[in-house]
């Protein structure tokens, strides 16, 4: 049974007393494939040392985190498009708008999501989105650059149901993670509505630990415990959860 996980911070400082355990646990529990967004320049380095010393698992994407949207942007900005330029990713992410921390550059915010979007065309790669307290400002952007060249995955998927459809129509697949355990998740409530077709499995680690390890520190190695929540939701197996959501996450990443 292989899972993917199609978000999780592996270079995180949370992981650099036991990284190497952490990815055999992954490996353990049959999480095989691993895809890594970028935050910013300053992660850049441990992602490409990462991805060498685990070229089979380890697939990077490129793109500036909206909270990481500083007085800087711009020259972070052209970092993102040097990369892209220079070495090979599956998707611009982590981008997009995020108004929980702070809503003061909500402009800049915009300003990077459109660019990296135009940027995620232009390589023809999909875009991995974080939207936190934004949904209606990340549709807008999104319905601002729709193309048939432009899909992805909606990270973390925390809306409602009409914001799932709405979501899935600028095909977006919907990545769901820990919170599908949460008592008051509420995306448990009418994901079976929700077809299979449209969910990819993610941790977003070393945040967001399923139940029963809820408020601790998440990885890659828990993605069978959101598995079969999803099963339960869903009626099927794990095993098919694990065949169909990973075929998802290479419909979108092209591997």
């Amino acid at each position: 049974m292989i899972f993917t996980d199609t978000h999780t911070h592996i270079y995180s400082e949370e992981f650099s007393n036991d990284r190497d355990a952490m990815f055999q646990r992954a490996f353990d529990a049959g999480v095989q494939r691993l895809f890594v967004p970028s935050i910013d320049s300053g992660t850049t380095q441990i992602m490409y040392d990462l991805e060498a010393q685990y070229p089979d698992n380890v697939f990077l994407m490129m793109g500036l985190h909206p909270t990481y949207v500083k007085e800087n942007y711009l020259e972070e900005l052209a970092h993102v498009e040097a990369q892209l330029a220079s070495h090979k990713f599956y998707a611009v992410g982590e981008i997009g708008i995020d108004l929980f921390w702070d809503k003061t550059r909500l402009k800049e915010q915009q300003h990077a999501f459109k660019h990296q979007i135009q940027l995620a065309k232009k390589y023809n790669l999909p875009i991995n989105i974080h939207c936190r307290d934004a949904f209606d400002e990340t549709f807008e952007v999104l319905e601002s650059e729709k193309a048939d060249n432009l899909y992805g995955i909606f990270h973390c998927f925390t809306g409602d149901y009409e914001q799932a459809q709405k979501a899935i129509g600028y095909n977006m697949k919907l990545g769901i993670g820990g919170v599908s355990t949460f008592k008051n998740g509420k995306i448990d409530q009418f994901l079976h509505d929700i077809d299979l077709q449209h969910i990819v499995l993610e941790t977003d680690a070393p945040y967001l630990a399923p139940v029963p390890y809820r408020g601790k520190r998440n990885e890659s190695a828990y993605i069978p415990l959101i598995a079969q929540k999803l099963a339960d939701i869903y009626g099927v197996t794990i095993q098919e959860i694990a065949n169909v959501t990973t075929a998802n996450s290479k419909s979108v990443y092209g591997i």
